[in-house]
């Protein structure tokens, strides 16, 4: 069974910073995209960044310039770092990997239960 597991979310001040942190762990043969969605109640879950394998990153518009993915893949671990935050960030943040449980599969995606990231004015 494969889990991802969040931390780094909580409260700060706009123009703060945060650092996001995922872990995947469990049964892996290969990790594929690894990436950032964010959600608020009553809205859809959108895309903040994705990174693939290779370290190719894509971001939302609302956060170019300000938040930056990367990647440790010996250990299966995404990174989100968040400066210049205001409260439109305020969101819980969810992490989400392509993952090959075995050689034998193709990816499947995995979500971690998410971490609360609260912008305060």
């Amino acid at each position: 069974q494969v889990q991802l597991v969040e931390s780094g979310g909580g409260s700060v001040q706009a123009g703060g910073s945060l650092r996001l942190s995922c872990t995947a762990s469990g049964i892996i043969f290969g990790v594929n995209a690894m990436g950032w969605y964010r959600q608020n109640p009553g809205k859809q879950r959108e895309l903040v960044a994705t990174v693939t394998s290779g370290g190719y990153s894509n971001y939302a518009d609302s956060v170019k310039g300000r938040f930056t993915i990367s990647r440790d893949n010996a250990k299966n671990t995404v990174y989100l770092q968040m400066n210049n935050l205001t409260p439109e960030d305020t969101a819980v943040y969810y992490c989400n990997a392509n993952i090959q449980p075995t050689a034998r599969n193709t990816g499947i995606p995995y979500w971690g239960k998410g971490t609360l990231v609260t912008v305060s004015s």
